[in-house]
């Protein structure tokens, strides 16, 4: 299947009868999880540096963000794994897997309560939460939204874990990146994915993490106590409230809980399409262009330096490049918050931040 990422491929691959789904069909599948993996780290990474708040309500939602990046991560280290252990190459340094921000998800991917939902990359703000939220959104939430019905990431995870019981004897273990990060909760540890049970375990954390499950919206593989899942983490902070039980059996919570400020971010402003310098009213002068290009640039050595970990033979060589792939992402972040100091020409209230666009490695 050709890569595009506004395709829909996603939407193309459910529809496969399972009984059809092929050794390629997972293939394709995984590849697909990695770009929708890949989408959700630049918004979330732009919402994270925007915080600008010593509060204590400042300071939980800096963790509670940053911890939610460390999973992203984590998550695309396990589609990784999922790939390579059944023959595959992930795709990881490729315009065609990035996201063309603003964008819908990649593949086809539309959640029914917002099927026109759009993807973009802002400050922390009452609508980049919601935006937010939405991506995590189960089929099922707990709270709010207990009577809809969503077109979930977690069941596209839930059918590629299905292919995976049809075709488990094509799991060999190779190209595996292992990697401890404990501290950031006990699903963030990258495994070798060598068993079944492996390739179980690894779809569950990254369903779990972001969903929760039908029971509660605690992060069932938690870095901190009572920390939930990524979708009632959003949640919370849009809804200024506190997620609370309100009924045991069946369980019910409701954000009935202590008030939540929304944490004060810096003011940047949505990148328009193509980035920057493409609309004519955000240009940016040279001193501001040459922060942009360093966050494109380091953010690409990054994808390659990810992409190279998956090409390795070796444990020792993968944990180099995964290891440069790491440094390169704590790198992003002082140009980042640079650029969002920075005033736009045509509104001064608000400012430029990273764009993530793709560039090619330097001579």
């Amino acid at each position: 299947m050709e890569l595009d990422y506004n395709s829909d491929a996603i939407v193309q691959l459910l529809e496969t009868p399972p009984k059809d789904r092929s050794l390629s069909w997972l293939k394709s599948a995984l590849q697909q999880a990695i770009m929708l993996e890949l989408a959700t780290l630049p918004p979330y990474l732009c919402g994270w540096w925007s915080l600008d708040d010593d509060s204590e309500t400042g300071k939980a939602a800096d963790r509670a963000i940053r911890e939610i990046i460390f999973d992203e991560m984590s998550h695309l280290g396990h589609v990784c794994n999922l790939l390579t252990t059944i023959g595959g190459s992930p795709r990881i340094a490729d315009p065609a897997v990035l996201a063309p921000y603003p964008c819908p998800l990649p593949g086809g991917v539309r959640p029914k309560i917002h099927p026109d939902l759009e993807v973009y990359l802002s400050g922390l703000t009452q609508d980049s939460v919601e935006m937010f939220s939405q991506i995590e959104a189960p089929e099922r939430p707990l709270a709010q939204f207990a009577e809809e019905t969503f077109a979930s990431i977690g069941a596209f995870y839930t059918a590629i874990l299905e292919a995976f019981t049809q075709h488990g004897s094509e799991i060999k273990g190779t190209r595996q990146v292992i990697e401890n990060m404990a501290g950031h909760g006990g699903g963030n540890s990258l495994f070798a994915i060598r068993t079944l049970a492996d390739a179980e375990k690894a779809i569950e954390i990254i369903k779990e993490q972001g969903e929760g499950t039908d029971q509660t919206p605690e992060n069932t593989f938690p870095g901190y106590m009572g920390e939930l899942s990524h979708y009632y983490v959003f949640r919370e902070i849009f809804r200024g409230r506190k997620l609370k039980k309100i009924q045991e059996t069946p369980p019910r919570w409701d954000f009935q809980g202590d008030a939540i400020p929304m944490p004060h971010a810096r003011p940047m402003g949505r990148v328009p399409k193509g980035g920057w310098a493409a609309d004519p009213d955000t240009r940016p002068t040279p001193t501001v262009q040459a922060e942009l290009d360093k966050v494109n640039q380091t953010f690409s050595d990054m994808l390659r330096s990810l992409e190279k970990a998956w090409q390795q033979d070796t444990p020792e060589e993968a944990g180099r490049h995964l290891g440069a792939a790491i440094g390169k992402m704590f790198a992003l972040g002082e140009p980042a918050i640079k650029l969002m100091g920075m005033k736009l020409p045509n509104d001064s209230t608000l400012h430029y931040g990273p764009e993530f666009r793709y560039s090619p490695p330097q001579a």
